[in-house]
């Protein structure tokens, strides 16, 4: 029977001070952007979060990152992004059996959130053991070790090659001391945990995914789009 067209994307519920001071929560376009391309292909998506809650990443709302039609469809609140984001789902609400795609959109709060975010883990688990897709992008990696295959007791990303934000990123953003302070795995970090393989972008911006069977993984905010892309292309040939 083929999976189905539809995607559970995942967000932080997670909203804590990192900006010099301005908040993290969900990174607008490692969102939208996925949500764009699985729209585009006929998918249907359901945006959901552990608690239904969520923030706006700051950094992710300056003009550098949201601009042009990505901002008019945010401040839209009739678009259909906008009201799935405005009626978050929680992990109740989700019949996984009916989604081929678990996506971890992110955000630096998703590394505060995501690790013991047990109904989202919940979600993704059910959505791997039918031979669907755990996917992410930049942070999101820090929920796979929640994703636990039944059949080997092991991670769905154990052993895979994976990639996220990783080290020299956090360095690059002068983040390094606050992300500590969090007491929380960096993405590096998991991939150790996993004893999987981390495999870094040419540099910490560059738009980079990485496809390990059912497992996809993309690097950082400009590679969410071509992520998804590649999410698409490997569950179309399942």
């Amino acid at each position: 029977m083929p999976l189905p067209r539809r995607v559970v994307l995942a967000c932080t519920s997670a909203i804590a001070p990192l900006h010099d001071g301005h908040n993290t929560g969900i990174w607008i376009n490692e969102a939208q952007h996925p949500f764009n391309v699985f729209r585009k292909a006929g998918f249907e998506v359901d945006l959901v979060s552990e608690t239904g809650k969520w923030g706006e990443d700051w950094l992710s709302m300056q003009p550098d990152f949201l601009n042009g039609k990505d901002k008019e469809t945010y401040e839209d609140r009739s678009s259909e992004f906008r009201s799935k984001l405005d009626n978050m789902l929680t992990p109740d609400k989700i019949d996984a059996s009916k989604y081929g795609i678990f996506f971890a959109s992110a955000g630096h709060a998703a590394l505060i959130d995501y690790p013991d975010a047990k109904g989202l883990q919940k979600i993704a688990i059910q959505i791997w053991t039918q031979g669907g897709m755990v996917t992410s992008v930049c942070h999101g990696p820090a929920i796979f070790p929640g994703i636990i295959d039944p059949a080997t007791g092991k991670s769905a990303a154990h052993g895979k090659r994976i990639t996220g934000f990783g080290t020299q990123g956090e360095e690059d953003m002068g983040l390094s001391n606050v992300l500590k302070s969090w007491g929380k795995p960096w993405v590096e970090d998991v991939a150790k945990e996993l004893e999987a393989t981390y495999v870094p972008a040419p540099d910490p911006w560059a738009d980079f995914h990485v496809v390990d069977s059912r497992v996809v993984s993309g690097t950082n905010p400009s590679s969410a789009q071509g992520t998804a892309e590649a999410i698409i292309e490997v569950f179309q040939r399942s």
